[in-house]
């Protein structure tokens, strides 16, 4: 039926009887005999017939039998044998379409009824010139079978058993292919080289990787119809993965021989369509170098992974050359590397900010000295550098925190003080390096509120709070106090940390500087968290009963905390009572057991000062005296607007430490010191109280201004003026007192009208 010439002028009914063919069961018999004993000459007819026999092999060979089978594969072993002995080559469509053919056939009967296959096409087509160019175009073919996403397990399978039982023969049937026609047949060397490039990533590299073959590779480079495809084979070599240190020396060798060749010198090359593909390869290189280094670094190869880095940064100047080319595909080509170069710069100063941020051994904490506050300063240039960096790459520097973070907390036991420290440090850094409004660094966005509510985690429950280093426990508490709003999102965690506050690890540390920060940090902690605290007030309230103390000079018992580190206890206990959710009764209990004994011990200190004979005995007594006023005024900055002393039922309590305060403005001795603290606890409570205070105003004032100076008159008259704003009233009310304001304010003004006025002099 398909008669000589019938494929001529290709009408629509001819197609139309064609396509029927095609589905006809015993038309592709017809088809095979057509093509074995080259019956058509018609190149139409050739290429039917193929699809014909393709349609059959992808869609109905299981329906066939064993020997019609056989006869297929017959059939296209008997056509490849016909065409070394034609005159002229089929025509480059039919070469490709009878290649699709053969590399189906290939799938479909290689692992089970032709595992010889590349061994009998090898046979036929030895290194005959239009074999060679059909063996490459049917491996070709293969490859974008292999491909097949929809088929992966048959294509692992089919891969695997070609790299035990035949790849090493491909190879070497490439080499010797390579060497016959490098120099007579480009265009069967380009094929083979694109073969190479194709199979080379999923082979073994040894295979092609080595002295013979790359050596054949590198020659090619300079010869110019074959180094376009030379440089694309050469580029899936690099891109081929394998041991970085391998990967680095492989990338190495063949930059040195290129450098040598001459093929570096950019501004020389004038073929734009090379270089596009050299710059495709530069990029390659560069990239693999890249890849090599990451895993290196992962992997703790410090020494190789410097000379990776400085292997990539040799690379540079030839990568800017190429970027600023005026050919834009040469240019777009080595983008890849100039990003993932920034990157790894990026990451290396990182890595180097890291570094330098840890401390040294030799640096003294309990007494610091020149050296200590220059690396102290030379820290906070660190941190600028981070934070310059993080504006950059705000992911990359949280990926890379958290990395070392993570790896060093895992085994915190086993390492050195200096870099824990600084992996708690990096934590600490990152709430400025990456800004939110209001510390809401555990809302948004959630890719970075993940991973810092990962490591808060980590730090808050790996136990490195017990670490044996005063460098690590302080930046533990500066960390949670930092990230205070991580204890919202996951309270549970709070009676953990708030006993590292109060233990061995925090208030009753055995360094005095890890205890004085940590009075402080409490402080923090507690008020920014105060509306969790209520379940802990009264457990906290018992645990720091001792440290509340007021330690008068005779007893000789060393207090753990300073005076000014118990002004933020009592401010502590003070944000506990007046924010707890207990009725009013409760808080003014709970204040009256908080001030009674400073009331107490004040009577008695005030008692043995009035006694006291020695200057130095009066002042430590004094300054005791001082500090316990100091101590009950604290309490008081815990009251708001909301939370009034009145509202809390505290006023009866504040009171009381009034009437115990103001007689020591009546003693004779150390008037400066006991006026300037009974004044300032006048302050707060004009402004924490009613009008219940004002009974107290004239006592007070009369003793204040009695034997005054101008310095006593000055530092009053702040305090007269906070009452008059707040209650409105005049100095009448002031009885005495207010005569001996008079009476001093005139002095002052005689003493001013009378002065020389040094203007008038000069007149």
């Amino acid at each position: 039926m398909l008669e000589r010439g019938a494929g001529r002028g290709l009408s629509v009914a001819a197609l139309a009887y064609f396509e029927q063919l095609k589905i006809s069961p015993d038309a592709w018999q017809v088809c095979a005999e057509a093509l074995a004993q080259r019956t058509y000459s018609d190149d139409h007819i050739k290429f039917f017939c193929f699809q014909v026999l393709e349609h059959q092999v992808k869609y109905k060979y299981s329906e066939l039998t064993t020997v019609q089978q056989q006869l297929i594969r017959e059939t296209l072993v008997s056509w490849l044998q016909a065409q070394m002995l034609n005159p002229q080559p089929e025509k480059t469509f039919i070469r490709n379409k009878a290649a699709q053919v053969f590399a189906l056939l290939f799938v479909t009967e290689y692992l089970t009824k032709w595992p010889k296959f590349f061994f009998d096409i090898l046979s036929v087509v030895d290194l005959n010139p239009r074999g060679v160019d059909l063996y490459l175009r049917i491996l070709m073919a293969i490859d974008s079978e292999l491909v097949d996403r929809d088929e992966a397990r048959r294509n692992t399978l089919i891969k695997d058993t070609m790299r035990e039982q035949c790849i090493p023969n491909l190879v070497e049937s490439w080499y010797q292919i390579l060497q016959n026609y490098q120099y007579t047949n480009s265009e069967v060397t380009c094929q083979c080289l694109e073969v190479v490039g194709a199979y080379v990533s999923w082979i073994d590299l040894s295979l092609i990787a080595n002295d013979r073959f790359i050596n054949m590779l590198l020659g090619h480079m300079s010869i110019e119809v074959l180094r376009e495809e030379a440089c694309d084979c050469l580029f899936e070599i690099v891109n081929k993965g394998m041991d970085p240190v391998d990967k680095m020396k492989l990338v190495e060798s063949l930059c040195q021989v290129l450098q040598s060749a001459g093929f570096f010198s950019i501004d020389r090359e004038e073929d734009v369509d090379f270089l596009a593909r050299f710059s495709k390869l530069v990029n390659g290189m560069g990239q693999s170098l890249i890849v090599s280094w990451t895993k290196l670094i992962k992997n703790g190869d410090i020494k190789n992974a410097q000379e990776a880095l400085q292997a990539i940064e040799t690379k540079v100047a030839l990568m800017l050359q190429l970027l600023i080319h005026e050919d834009d595909d040469i240019s777009s080509n080595i983008i890849g590397f100039c990003y993932d170069y920034l990157h790894i710069l990026k990451q290396a100063i990182m890595l180097a900010v890291m570094k330098k941020l840890t401390y040294d051994e030799e640096y003294n904490f309990e007494n610091e000295g020149e050296d200590e506050a220059m690396f102290v300063e030379y820290r906070k240039q660190l941190k600028l550098l981070l934070d310059r960096l993080a504006q950059v790459s705000p992911e990359l520097l949280l990926a890379s925190v958290r990395r070392v973070f993570s790896s060093t907390l895992q085994n915190w036991q086993t390492t050195r003080f200096m870099e824990v420290e600084v992996a708690i440090r990096l934590l600490y850094m990152l709430a400025e390096a990456l800004p939110v409004s209001h510390g809401a660094h555990f809302s948004g966005d959630v890719s970075k509120a993940s991973a810092l509510q990962d490591m808060m985690r980590t730090l808050v429950t790996s136990g490195v709070s017990s670490y044996q280093h005063t460098s690590v426990t302080l930046e533990f508490f500066e960390t949670v106090v930092r990230y205070e709003k991580f204890f919202t999102v996951e309270p549970q965690h709070i009676p953990c940390v708030l006993m590292a506050f109060l233990d061995h690890r925090g208030l009753r540390h055995s360094s005095a500087k890890v205890r004085s920060r940590t009075a402080y940090l409490f402080s923090r902690f507690v008020k920014s968290l105060n509306k969790q605290m209520n379940p802990f007030i009264e457990d906290i309230l018992n645990r720091i009963q001792d440290l509340l103390e007021l330690s008068p000079p005779e007893n000789g018992y060393q207090s753990l905390l300073s005076s000014d580190d118990q002004l933020f206890i009592y401010e502590t206990a003070g944000v506990l009572i007046v924010n707890s959710e207990y009725p009013a009764e409760r808080k003014q209990a709970l204040m009256r057991n908080l001030l009674t004994p400073l009331m107490e011990k004040f009577k008695i200190l005030l008692e043995k000062l009035m006694l006291a004979q020695d200057e130095e005995r009066q002042a430590s007594l004094a300054d005791c005296l001082n500090h316990a006023v100091g101590f009950a005024s604290r309490t008081s900055k815990a009251f708001s607007n909301k939370q009034t002393v009145k509202q809390c039922g505290c006023s009866e309590v504040y009171l009381d430490c009034l009437q115990t305060f103001l007689p020591a403005l009546s003693c004779p001795l150390q008037k400066d010191v006991l006026r300037s603290g009974v004044r300032t606890f006048l302050h707060r409570m004009i402004i924490c109280l009613e009008e219940e205070v004002l009974p107290f105003i004239p006592s007070a004032s009369e003793h204040m201004l009695k034997d005054c100076e101008a310095k006593d008159l000055q530092e009053f008259i702040p305090l007269i003026n906070q009452i008059t704003a707040k209650f409105k009233i005049e100095l009448r009310f002031f009885s005495s007192g207010a005569e001996n304001v008079e009476r001093v304010l005139v002095t002052v003004i005689q003493g001013a009208v009378e002065y020389p006025d040094p203007i008038a002099q000069k007149t």
